[in-house]
């Protein structure tokens, strides 16, 4: 409308010209019409005409996001444009791709930083941790700041990332404009709570009167999908098939997705975001072991709407997480409880990390009775979270669908089987099933620009997913470069995950190399880390000709010995000490050859 009012009246602009500001326009969101109009008053300026266009403001606000998993992006963006509607500049940028001799020149900075495993930084943050940790890191006295923290406090070091930022962001003499707050899984409430906060806080430091906002580079923007996380796209199951054989002793599925129309996109290396249902048959469980009607109405908290009425049957099954407990949880259940042992073991905090692992919320509730009302359980429990799996496939031969391949959960307890809560959705929903889905995009797990590029891919067990999405990538792109695959499982009749594609891509000539570890078909077990060290002298050439190197599966075991195997590999055939072959994979890590997704 504006632009049609704007072509009636007297322009400097060719109807020519109009009809592609027309066209441009028409395919931008919110977000980038701001830079474009920042952009051209930026150039309007260096014409000599900027103040004709629009008051520069007095300050800019930079907002810095460290994400592993896509929460971190999402808060700093919905930061970001809370800042610009109430008018402030506004520099939006992944920690990634900001550039450490800028932070001295900051007044004002907001930083979003996520906790990876135990306690390190998210891959985007590693760089920009690093360096505020270092000497090179300067005196901070004019900056004000502020700090929100991701974590899970399930595990030892909870928000550990966030907290070293605060601290050295204070120790190099900056001012926190409000204190660093931690926010657990269930972030949504917290999040909102420092956004609003922090925005009040900068008023009396910080101009307004522009509307721009600056995406700091092209590789930080966030996508513009319809789609996200807050709202998913309703799409259907077509294929949940095992892939492993009948007397393997894990079930791993794979997964078939049709996006449909909703204009979904991703690429390889991304990953899908699954929201799910707990089972009926684990919500009645536990509604009969408290002794509960599940026709009782609770009133659940929304950060988004508000208050929530539904029944305890319903609350369980779509709101609150059944099958993870958390510290907080287990606190609570031995005080109600009143049980010495929980409480115990809920006192220490390495005794309740294990316990954790080995127990569901419907064990707490067989083995350790409470009197609790329906409002009180619901309470007590986490929200639900979406579960992310790695893509298996790639858009360039699968269209309009998405692939995973997922591992059924399944621990055999005292109480009965427990399951995974988003596995068993996916591995006992039937054909048509609707599954609500977003993509998660991953910029820290892609193949090289260059396609004649050799990639090494080292994925056992499920792991394998992503390196699936890669070959057909690469089949698609015709690429020449040489690729070489690692994998692993238990039985090479039972477990050897798409086998006949493999020996397909071998035949085709887009796979290689392939060197399997089947741990159990010998007396001694024979892991990828072993294989990696057998062929040690070919993959050392491999790294010397420019080969990009990914890792995926197991955080807790796998990624760690395959990266001592790395060590080891450098070590004897490149005749390099410990410390050099840590710097050279540390190197190869700066400059995206060597990458990680695991979990």
């Amino acid at each position: 409308m504006l632009l049609k009012e704007l072509s009636s009246l007297a322009s400097p602009l060719s109807a020519t010209q109009v009809d592609k500001l027309k066209q441009l326009t028409a395919e931008l969101n919110a977000v980038q019409l701001a830079w474009v109009g920042g952009y051209l008053s930026a150039t309007a300026e260096l014409s000599g005409v900027a103040g004709e266009v629009q008051q520069a403001p007095q300050q800019t606000i930079t907002i810095l996001y460290g994400s592993q998993t896509g929460n971190g992006r999402g808060i700093a963006t919905e930061l970001a444009e809370k800042a610009q509607a109430q008018g402030y500049s506004v520099n939006l940028v992944s920690m990634a791709d900001y550039k450490t001799r800028q932070l001295k020149q900051e007044t004002l900075l907001l930083a979003v930083v996520s906790t990876h495993g135990e306690g390190e930084a998210p891959d985007d943050a590693i760089e920009l941790h690093k360096f505020l940790a270092s000497k090179r890191a300067p005196q901070l006295d004019t900056l004000n700041y502020a700090v929100l923290a991701l974590g899970d406090s399930s595990y030892e070091f909870f928000c550990q990332t966030g907290k070293d930022f605060d601290a050295r962001l204070s120790a190099l003499g900056a001012k926190a404009i409000v204190p660093l707050t931690e926010c657990d899984v269930d972030y949504e409430i917290a999040a909102s709570q420092w956004q609003e906060a922090v925005l009040g806080a900068v008023k009396p430091l910080v101009g307004t009167g522009a509307s721009v906002v600056s995406i700091g580079s092209a590789s930080s923007t966030v996508s513009s999908s319809a789609f996200s996380k807050q709202k998913p796209y309703n799409a259907e199951l077509l294929v949940s098939q095992k892939l492993t054989g009948r007397d393997s002793d894990r079930d791993v599925r794979h997964v078939e997705i049709d996006l449909g129309e909703s204009g979904l996109s991703y690429q390889v290396g991304d990953a899908l975001g699954v929201w799910f249902s707990n089972s009926d048959a684990l919500v009645e469980e536990i509604i009969n072991g408290l002794s509960l009607d599940g026709e009782a109405e609770v009133i659940l908290g929304d950060a988004t709407k508000g208050e929530v009425k539904m029944t305890l049957t319903q609350a369980l099954k779509e709101k609150r997480e059944l099958t993870q407990l958390y510290p907080g949880l287990v606190q609570n259940w031995a005080q109600l409880s009143g049980n010495e042992a929980l409480q115990a073991i809920s006192e220490d905090r390495e005794q309740t990390r294990q316990f954790i692992l080995k127990h569901q919320l419907a064990d707490l509730v067989a083995k350790y009775p409470v009197d609790i009302g329906a409002f009180q359980l619901v309470e007590l429990l986490r929200p639900i979270t979406p579960r992310l799996y790695s893509i298996a496939s790639s858009q360039s031969e699968v269209e309009s669908e998405v692939h995973l391949t997922v591992a059924l959960v399944a621990d055999e307890r005292d109480s009965g089987t427990r399951f995974g809560g988003a596995s068993h959705f996916l591995a006992s929903a039937e054909e048509g099933a609707e599954v609500k889905v977003y993509v998660e995009p991953n910029n820290h797990f892609r193949l090289p620009e260059n396609p004649d590029t050799p990639v090494v891919m080292i994925g056992p067990g499920t792991g394998v997913a992503p390196f699936r999405a890669f070959m057909q990538e690469r089949a698609a792109q015709g690429a020449q470069g040489d690729s070489w695959l690692f994998f692993g499982n238990p039985h090479f009749e039972q477990d050897f995950l798409y086998q006949t594609e493999w020996q397909q891509y071998l035949k085709d000539g887009v796979l290689t190399r392939l060197d399997s570890a089947f741990s159990r078909d010998q007396a001694h077990k024979i892991y990828v880390q072993h294989r990696i060290l057998e062929r040690g002298e070919t993959l050392w050439q491999w790294i010397e000709r420019g080969a990009h190197l990914y890792i995926c599966g197991d955080a807790e075991r796998m990624a760690k010995d395959v990266h001592q195997a790395l060590i080891e590999v450098i070590k004897q055939h490149g005749g390099k000490s410990e410390e050099q072959a840590e710097a050279l994979l540390e190197s190869l890590r700066s400059d995206k050859r060597y990458q990680k997704d695991v979990y």
